[in-house]
């Protein structure tokens, strides 16, 4: 008989120490990354504070990380941007979001790109989030996932395109708007 490696759960995940680490469980492995870069926080205030001003105006609520998302007990993990349609807002607990999200955003960092593009893809696949964005910094893209039953291929919006987000009607954002304005020879480089 072969012996399975432990599998982490929530309750494991909750004892860490507050240390400015990510930590999330994809079946039951622990993954950690670093705390993000400016650029990649810039990002996620653009679309939080879009997605804000619309749930004003339609109801939900958006949630920038770290807020956790709990498909199951092995499986916890904090996109950087979600939101909750307002029908929906039953999903929000005290201490996370149960279940899947309306719509969930990854903005990429060198570290965590495999990551996102795979491994959370896959389990936003599974547990059915309706959408999902993986917004790529290196290249002013966004590639949308949508289920129809399953992802897919990603639809590419690049600069000077507008996404609208089917898992939340009514709501667009420009991409340009999203990744504010082009880096240049002179912006500080990010390791």
């Amino acid at each position: 008989m072969a012996l399975q490696p432990s599998q982490l759960t929530y309750a494991d995940l909750q004892a860490f120490p507050e240390d400015n680490l990510r930590r999330e469980l994809i079946d039951g492995e622990l993954i950690v990354t670093a705390a993000p870069r400016t650029r990649h926080q810039i990002v996620v205030a653009n679309l939080t504070a879009r997605l804000w001003l619309y749930a004003n105006d339609h109801g939900g609520q958006v949630f920038p990380a770290p807020t956790d998302v709990y498909f199951s007990d092995t499986n916890v993990v904090e996109p950087d941007v979600l939101f909750v349609r307002a029908e929906n807002l039953a999903q929000i607990e005290k201490g996370f979001v149960r279940s899947a999200p309306d719509l969930v955003v990854e903005i990429s960092s060198p570290s965590t790109r495999k990551l996102e593009l795979v491994r959370k893809r896959q389990l936003y696949e599974r547990f059915e989030v309706p959408e999902y964005w993986y917004v790529d910094i290196e290249v002013d893209l966004v590639q949308l996932y949508r289920l129809n039953p399953g992802y897919g291929v990603a639809h590419i919006a690049g600069r000077g395109d507008t996404i609208e987000a089917s898992a939340v009607p009514g709501f667009s954002v420009g991409v340009d708007d999203l990744l504010g304005p082009p880096e240049t020879e002179n912006d500080p480089v990010e390791e």
